[in-house]
Parts: C-alpha cells; structure tokens; sequence
C-alpha cells in the first residue's frame, strides 16, 4: 500500500478536531480578556467559538471523519467556551463589584458564576448520555451556546452603551441563574436539525433572512443579545401555552436514567 495516499485521510481527520481547538481557544482567550477589561473583545470571541463549534461538526460529518474521540473533545471546548468562559466574563463585568456592597454578596455573586459553570457542565454530560434517546429536532433544556449568547450578550449591549457592569448587578445575578438553571431544566426548544437546506422556502423568508444579517452587521450587539434572548424565552413560553391547550405538544422526550457510578 503507498503511504502517500493515506497522508490526506490523516489530514481530514485532524481538520474536525483543529477547528474544536480554535473554538477552545476563543474560549480561553475570552477569559484572558475579560480579566484585562476588554470585554466587547471577550464577547466577540465566544461568538466566534460558536461559529466554530457548528463548523467542526458539520465539517466531520461531510469528510467522513465523526469518532468517540471528536464528540468528547467537543463537549470539552464547549465547557471551556461556553460554561467556564461566561460565567467569568459576567463575573469580571459586573457580579464582582458585589463585593463593594458587603462581603456577603460578594459570596452570592461568584456562587451564581460558579452556579452557571455547574450547570454548564451538568447540561452538556446530560446531552452526551440521552443523544441517541431524544427527539432530535428538539433539545431538552437551553443548549450551552444559546446560554453564553445570552450572558456576554448582556454584557457586549450595555458595554456598547457605556453602562458600566457595576450598575447593573442585580439584572446580572438573575440573568446568569436564570441561564444556568435553564440549562438543566426538562424545557424543550427547537433544534432546527430537521430544517432542510434543500427546500424551496417563500421569497419573504430569504428577505427576512437578509434582514436579519443586515441588522446583524449595523448592529451586533443588539441584535445578538435579542436573538438569543427571544430564542431562551421560547422554551418557557411555549410550556405554558402548551399547558393552557393554546399549542400541540412536542412529541415526548424519554430521558435515559444515568447511573450513579
């Protein structure tokens, strides 16, 4: 067999893994940022690893290359990018300056990061152990990503508008438990895997679309905090006019059990 025509296979193999690295990367830079007080600079990298985060995988499954190994490495980057990394970019922005108010809130407001990072964790080994379970048009709690678009979009719109984080704790303390714990709940929201590139769609959606892009390169801000705030709002709001009859129900969604050991 002529071990040049293995060389490229062994290249498509490490490309999956090289984007997780760059995403882990945005991560870890996020972090190193936000202590130097850059924080439109932390915001805009984690919104780069969630570009990347959707690009490993969509590039393993078209080479071919999907392995035990990449889907562990990638929960691995997004604990980093999207747990770990705005819980302290919303710490660093704002929930630190509770300390100025008393010792004890100084306490609740890393708790509340630390809470955020747990939960992080708890949702992304719970996601791992139920993927061949669940529906998959629908993800059971709030996905990680849509979570840390959420906090350090907060964070990039008021720093855009010069509020400084330290007046707006207490809005950062509910945001950041309110993401964590949605995170971990058994709310349902929409995956959008079942949307098919391939169809024919109405003309208004392409203009939408394009609007919505446009809007995006005036203001990103703005509008990525709105997006990802309209789409955690869906979830419960959907729940509750599911219980009032006003919707149908999802299809129902078995969680496995996960053993103690």
């Amino acid at each position: 067999m002529n071990p040049q025509k293995n060389a490229p296979s062994k290249g498509v193999y490490i490309l999956p893994n090289l984007i997780t690295t760059a995403a882990m990367f945005s991560g870890f830079y996020a972090i190193i940022a936000s202590i130097n007080g850059r924080f439109e600079d932390a915001a805009i990298a984690i919104f780069i690893a969630m570009i990347l985060d959707g690009a490993d995988g969509r590039v393993a499954r078209w080479t071919n290359t999907q392995s035990a190994f990449g889907e562990q490495y990638d929960s691995l980057s997004d604990l980093v990018s999207f747990g770990v990394a705005p819980a302290l970019v919303i710490y660093q922005w704002s929930l630190v300056h509770m300390a100025t108010v008393s010792p004890a809130w100084g306490k609740v407001g890393w708790m509340a990061a630390f809470i955020y990072a747990a939960c992080a964790a708890l949702r992304l080994a719970r996601f791992n152990v139920q993927i061949e379970e669940v529906d998959k048009r629908y993800f059971v709690g709030l996905p990680s990503p849509a979570s840390a678009g959420i906090l350090v979009g907060l964070v990039w719109f008021f720093h855009d508008l010069e509020v400084p984080g330290n007046s707006l704790q207490i809005i950062a303390l509910l945001m950041t438990v309110s993401a964590g714990l949605l995170m971990v709940s058994n709310v349902s929201y929409n995956s959008f895997k079942d949307f098919d590139y391939r169809s024919k769609v109405p003309y208004l959606a392409i203009l939408a679309v394009v609007l919505v892009f446009a809007l995006t390169a005036i203001d990103p801000p703005k509008v990525l905090f709105t997006v990802f705030f309209i789409y955690a709002l869906s979830g419960p709001v959907y729940c509750i006019l599911r219980k009032f009859g006003i919707v149908k129900a999802m299809p129902v969604i078995t969680l496995p059990k996960v053993d103690d050991e």
